[in-house]
């Protein structure tokens, strides 16, 4: 009974295991062998693979994205059977997805043709999954290597072509079967690796400038965020905290680091304006913005002090065009679809500032002090395609802002960051990343934290920042490298499939 069994417990436990090889664990040697065993199980319950990669999906979503669960009851307001249902209901609709990929693969193509035609499917899965139902990329395989010799292919094919190359690599490592199976799956596993290495000594765009840049982590409790009493305490903290960056080119505050809506905090902005432009510096922070006549909001950040280093006078006035609309809204919680019924069901459903409008998809860059900026608002870093189409050839640097302190002490914010470094490691841009409680962190432009806050602290930070010019191959490429492989190694699948099949005709 328990070995009739067996194969459906390791896939669960595969998929779950897969949390360890990204951050804060990054243990990405292990991906390829986890995924080769999941495979592996998936053969043998070939009869029910759809349920076979549902299962494998349920444990890989279910443990990596958990942080999700620490939201919905910390401040959800919901009972805890019903927050485990909403977290069960959302991991079952991720796996839907490698599911529908191993469905295909087993129907269509016969076990040793799967390293050639399951790349071409996960790839087709994790492309719906980016925007079916507004879009959820969180924990894609590519991520993991981040740290790897393969995340020298991320300036070539991106991170989804980092996940095609893994998938390769353990189905290959899947089907072995012979001393002869295994060389071959050892052999273009170890190629993919040394090409990584060579690859990733390779420096894409050149250097420009170098630029002097502070950060501003609050830390301020969730639950105080928008409690009116605390407003001005917050708005205190963040000045106090930016008394020694002055000296900066440029000073970033966190997503709605100022907790009043712009047309009420006018006061507080006009002073932060005219000291960032006295000292020599310029401001980003996040805001939220209010227009009383349409009952429109957004998630923005907004340019206070000097836009270009020879202005003779701060450039901030209220709603001035240098600023940026969030544009990839978060479900729930910046807007709820359904919201006439689900309002009324439960807190989860009604958060404050849960009716953000979207700004435009491609956006002007910030211009803050003469540095141009592709900015990216929390859950907008995830999606390759939209940063990409918010840089531009006089970008300096990518700029993220975010509040993960709905998260807590999860795995969730060390994700976030992971995510912004292949930003950074794909389009060959340094990028700020600014939080309320952390990860407040540097990245270069080969996608490594040059500086970082801990977590859960109050503090300041600052360091040189060097901004880039040029373009990698994955701006031109986009996502058309990885679709030119998969489409290969699918049409030699099919090319293979048709052959046999003639032979077994001509028998």
């Amino acid at each position: 009974m328990l070995k009739r069994y067996t194969p459906y417990l390791l896939l669960i436990l595969s998929g779950a295991s897969l949390t360890l090889a990204f951050a804060p664990f990054n243990m990405w040697l292990i991906t390829i062998p986890v995924l080769a065993l999941a495979f592996r199980q998936i053969i043998k319950l070939r009869h029910k693979p759809f349920l076979a990669g549902w299962l494998f999906g349920a444990g890989w979503f279910g443990a990596g994205v958990s942080w999700v669960h620490v939201s919905i009851a910390d401040y959800g307001g919901m009972p805890l059977i019903a927050s485990i249902a909403l977290m069960a209901l959302l991991c079952g609709y991720l796996a839907l997805y490698p599911a529908l990929a191993t469905k295909l693969t087993v129907k269509y193509f016969n076990i040793n043709l799967w390293p050639m035609a399951l790349p071409f499917f996960w790839v087709v899965a994790e492309w719906l999954r980016s925007w079916m139902l507004s879009g959820f990329p969180w924990l894609s395989l590519g991520y993991s290597q981040i740290d790897s010799p393969l995340s020298g292919f991320a300036p070539i094919i991106g991170e989804t072509g980092i996940t095609a190359l893994l998938i390769i690599s353990a189905a290959l490592f899947a089907i072995v079967n012979s001393k002869r199976t295994f060389a071959n799956a050892a052999l273009v596993t170890l190629c993919m690796f040394v090409s990584g290495y060579i690859l990733k000594q390779h420096t894409w765009v050149q250097p420009k400038q170098a630029y002097s840049v502070g950060m501003v982590q609050g830390n301020i409790a969730q639950s105080l965020r928008w409690v009116p009493e605390q407003d001005e305490p917050t708005m205190q903290t963040y000045w106090g905290l930016t008394e020694s960056l002055w000296d900066n080119d440029l000073i970033v505050w966190p997503e709605a680091a100022v907790p009043k809506l712009e047309p009420l905090a006018q006061g507080y902005l006009a002073r932060v304006n005219e000291r960032a432009f006295n000292e020599g510096s310029a401001l980003i922070t996040g805001i939220v913005n209010y227009n009383w006549e349409t009952d429109e909001a957004w998630n923005n950040l907004i340019v206070l002090g000097k836009r270009k280093t020879d202005a003779a006078y701060p450039d901030y006035q209220y709603f001035h065009n240098n600023r940026f609309s969030k544009h990839h809204l978060l479900p729930v919680g910046e807007f709820v679809p359904f919201e006439d019924w689900l309002r009324p069901l439960a807190p989860l459903f009604d958060l404050p500032m849960s009716s953000f409008s979207r700004g435009d998809f491609q956006q002007p860059n910030l211009e803050a002090n003469g540095i141009h900026l592709a900015p990216a608002i929390c859950f907008e870093i995830a999606f390759p395609r939209q940063v990409l189409a918010n840089v531009y050839g006089h970008t300096d640097m990518i700029i993220t802002v975010s509040n993960d302190a709905w998260f807590g002490r999860s795995h969730g914010p060390a994700q976030h960051l992971q995510i912004a470094q292949m930003r950074a490691l794909e389009l060959g841009k340094p990028v700020l990343r600014a939080t309320n409680n952390g990860i407040t962190a540097f990245i270069d432009h080969k996608g490594e934290v040059i500086s970082a806050l801990p977590q859960f602290e109050a503090a300041s930070i600052t360091a040189p920042v060097m901004a880039t010019t040029g373009f990698t191959p994955y701006y031109h490429l986009q996502d058309l490298g990885v679709w030119i492989i998969v489409i290969m190694l699918l049409a030699a699948a099919v090319v293979l499939k048709s052959r046999r099949a003639n032979n077994l005709d001509s028998e």
